[in-house]
């Protein structure tokens, strides 16, 4: 059967390299190629390719980012492109997931063609499981660039909101609820887990239902038994509890 493909990567040499590689296999279709996570996200919702060349570390939005957005069952099968040093590879190919470590060695990328090829002809029911455990085992916040955009999928739709225009984020049930002026947008995601994702020299968290843009901070009142309010510049005001005071402290001294 043909494999339809779309190679992702942000370096377009990178992309060149892999689509040199796959025009030797007649069974290949490269659909499109795309230099961001955003574009991955529309080009794998058009067009349902059956295998993505996937970067692992691109700006704005990485190739964990692409995987959260699509949806575990529904992304197609990954091949990731990664930089990542030995001991990241490690915890992807102990999880049985393919990849490609740049600069990409043609014998590797054959084998990891033929696990794809493997994979497609005989569904491992596992191979999604596999991939969120390697994801979890992986240290993102070390590996990858903060993002500057957050992926909010809602009612079949994926919207990308700038990380500039979050003005506080607080917990509501299984979700965060990013607030942006008058607007509220709902993440699937737990507060622990975004805090990590967001860079600490923009983003404080305040409690475990809040965390707020240090740069929209107007002023902090302390409270009785250590808990305190942060006074927003819009006028908004988030409490705050003596668990997370002391690291605000800091912040701001």
């Amino acid at each position: 059967m043909t494999i339809r493909v779309l190679i992702v990567d942000d370096e377009p040499v990178a992309r060149r390299g892999i689509l040199r590689l796959l025009r030797k296999e007649p069974d290949i279709e490269v659909v499109e190629e795309c230099g961001d996570g955003a574009a991955a996200i529309s080009a794998i919702s058009a067009h349902a390719p059956d295998l993505v060349f996937l970067d692992v570390q691109m700006p704005e939005l990485d190739g964990f980012a692409v995987i959260e957005a699509i949806g575990g069952n529904r992304m197609p099968a990954v091949v990731f492109v990664t930089a990542f040093d030995q001991h990241a590879v490690r915890a992807f190919d102990a999880q049985a997931i393919d990849y490609v470590l740049k600069p990409i060695d043609p014998e590797r990328f054959d084998r990891a063609l033929q696990r794809v090829r493997s994979h497609l002809a005989h569904p491992d029911g596992g191979f999604i499981r596999r991939v969120s455990e390697a994801l979890k085992s992986i240290d993102r916040g070390a590996l990858q660039r903060y993002p500057s955009r957050l992926v909010i999928r809602s009612e079949g739709r994926v919207r990308l909101l700038d990380i500039d225009e979050v003005d506080r984020i607080v917990a509501a049930g299984n979700y965060a609820e990013i607030h942006t002026g008058t607007k509220q947008h709902l993440l699937r995601e737990t507060m622990t887990s975004l805090e990590a994702r967001l860079d600490p020299q923009r983003f404080i968290r305040v409690s475990r239902a809040a965390i707020v843009p240090i740069d929209r901070i107007r002023e902090v009142q302390p409270l009785f038994n250590g808990d305190f309010v942060v006074l927003l510049k819009s006028g908004v005001q988030v409490n705050g509890s003596r668990r997370y005071r002391a690291a605000l402290e800091a912040l701001l001294r």
